[in-house]
Formats: C-alpha cells, sequence, structure tokens
C-alpha cells in the first residue's frame, strides 16, 4: 500500500475512521448519516468510497449482516509517517529534505524532532 494522498471525499471519511478511536468499527451508513448532515452526497456515493478505501488496502472490513462493518488499516500517525517516508524517498537528496523540512517546522517543532530522535525506537501502542 503506498503513502499517496487520498482525494477529497477520500480524505473526509479517513478523517471521521480515524476520529472514531482505535478498535472501533462502523458502518457505511453510520458515516452517511454524519456526511449528509454537512453535505449533499448520495449513499451510494459514500458506499463505493469506503469500498475503494477498501480495496486500496486503507480499511479493512467484514460482514455484519448485511452491510459491511470498516475501520482504519493504519492509524492516522502511521500514516502520515508513511507520507513522510514517500517525501523523503522521492524528494531528492534525502539530507537536503530534511534540511528543509527543519527550517520550516521552526524552533519548536525542531525541538520536538530533536527529543524524539534522542528516545529509543520503540513501536508505539495504537
Amino acid at each position: 500500500m503506498g503513502a499517496r494522498g487520498f482525494g477529497e471525499l477520500e480524505s473526509v471519511i479517513m478523517d471521521r475512521m480515524w476520529n472514531l478511536g482505535p478498535d472501533t468499527s462502523t458502518t457505511v451508513r453510520a458515516v452517511f448519516d454524519e456526511l449528509i448532515a454537512e453535505r449533499d452526497i448520495a449513499y451510494t456515493t459514500v458506499m463505493s468510497t469506503m469500498d475503494n478505501l477498501h480495496t486500496k488496502g486503507w480499511l479493512a472490513r467484514e460482514r455484519d449482516g448485511k452491510a459491511y462493518r470498516y475501520w482504519p488499516t493504519l492509524t492516522r500517525e502511521e500514516h502520515s509517517a508513511d507520507v513522510m517516508q514517500e517525501a523523503l524517498d522521492g524528494g531528492g537528496r534525502p539530507e537536503l529534505v530534511l534540511g528543509y523540512f527543519v527550517e520550516q517546522i521552526g524552533p519548536e517543532g525542531s525541538a520536538r524532532l530533536r527529543a524524539a530522535l534522542r528516545r529509543p525506537p520503540k513501536r508505539f501502542k495504537k
């Protein structure tokens, strides 16, 4: 699964999925009910978008009666790390990419990055 970006509706749906919290699943109907309160959208559009996200590997699903329950395959933070890795791999010289990144995040962000780099590597709990 690549770390490429999402389309506009995919991004909205993934944001909602991540906001549900870890180990939480939901149905197309529940996502549709939230979205229809904010925009004019068809149920089938939400259903096909969530099916596409499943096909692309971003959402997992299991049958629940006649419907499916969906959940993200990665946390928001894992996805962000994948995007960052893709930028380093494809953005030219990694040392320059990192240098420009540190310039952009400013002193506070740079301090957080240095602190994170000093911590021993570990697998974070999802």
